[in-house]
């Protein structure tokens, strides 16, 4: 028998905020660096055929990262990473191919803290106080651990790290598949990890496509706020995904239109990109993107838009992240020419709201 909940559509949290960035109380930055684990970047550039230069430079930029096959948890504990990385800059480090609604799932934060989502069994095999989840219903049957490695009561040595080290080692032995990247010490704080696990350096993924005649919503500040905020990022996801808002007729693939009143572009470009992306990084092409629009052009704005892993067990800041039906965990920047923007920021119902 199938329930009715299946046939509803998961609630969200959308939190819209209009600011400029001329005003010196604007949170952009903050905001930005809030969302740690990022997985695509995608832009939308109107009337423009190709990126210049210093645009094109910024989306080829991203840092590069590491994926790690296989490696026991219990190495991010290891006192030279601890002393080289985690003490010394950015760390960002997430379990790959794991179900934040099913498996054992890790995440390291810039600011140190360790974060393991673990089903009942293996948080009572590690033996390590935490908090039953969030996203629990009746029964409780997963706990999050979170550890602050920074802290004094975890110093190599101290009854906290023994704790946890001897949990990880000798009672619950965990071993994932690990995204790894460092700001700003890069792989050289890395390597000595690195080179006792079977692991490879990737580059981040950019691709590009140019559109023409595409629908647009008729973006003017002035009437952007009376504006469904939905509707534009339906139009905008739609446009990411290559899926027709016409509504043809003859389409059985989608029945989206693009918001009134609206307009159509000659040209614009898509560009995407994919990989373990730091903040750091897109706070760089935010600035680019800025400098493109200080340029006279036929249009005023661009979009961009930053989604991060369905799976990492955190999502804005350090708070606990959720898939079960939804997993959304992305915010969207409309950049104008007046130094204006639009942000939207976007979660499933039952993680804590973004701000």
């Amino acid at each position: 028998m199938q329930s009715a909940d299946l046939d509803r559509t998961p609630r969200s949290l959308l939190v819209c905020e209009r600011s400029s960035f001329l005003d010196e109380k604007n949170r952009l930055s903050s905001q930005v660096e809030q969302l740690h684990f990022n997985h695509k970047v995608s832009v939308l550039l109107p009337e423009c055929s190709s990126a210049p230069s210093h645009l094109d430079a910024a989306l080829n930029s991203f840092s590069s990262f590491y994926l790690i096959r296989k490696l026991p948890v219990y190495e991010v504990l290891d006192k030279h990473f601890l002393e080289t990385a985690v003490y010394q800059g950015s760390v960002y480090g997430v379990s790959y191919r794991t179900r934040v609604d099913e498996d054992p799932c890790v995440a390291l934060t810039p600011n140190g803290h360790l974060t393991l989502s673990l089903d009942k069994d293996s948080y009572e095999l590690l033996g390590v106080e935490g908090k039953p989840s969030r996203f629990n219903h009746r029964a409780k049957c997963r706990f999050v651990v979170s550890i602050n490695l920074t802290d004094s009561s975890m110093a190599p040595g101290g009854r906290g790290y023994q704790r946890l080290l001897t949990g990880l080692k000798s009672r619950l032995l965990l071993k994932t598949d690990f995204l790894l990247t460092h700001h700003p010490g890069g792989g050289a704080s890395l390597q000595p990890l690195l080179s006792r696990y079977d692991w490879s350096e990737h580059r981040p993924e950019v691709s590009s496509r140019t559109l023409t005649d595409l629908s647009c919503p008729a973006l003017l500040t002035s009437d952007l706020q009376s504006r469904d905020p939905h509707s534009f990022l339906e139009w905008l996801g739609a446009v990411d995904a290559d899926v027709s808002c016409e509504n043809s007729s003859s389409s059985f693939l989608s029945s989206l239109v693009c918001p009134e009143p609206k307009t159509t572009l000659s040209r614009a470009l898509s560009v995407s990109v994919y990989g373990l992306l730091l903040p750091q990084d897109v706070h760089g092409l935010i600035q680019q993107l800025r400098r493109y629009l200080e340029q006279p052009r036929l249009e005023s704005w661009v979009s961009l838009t930053v989604h991060g892993f369905v799976d990492s067990p955190v999502s804005w800041g350090g708070n606990e992240h959720g898939v079960l039906r939804g997993g959304e965990n992305f915010y969207s920047l409309l950049l104008f020419h007046d130094h204006t923007y639009h942000l939207h920021l976007a979660t499933g119902a039952q993680d804590a709201c973004p701000s």
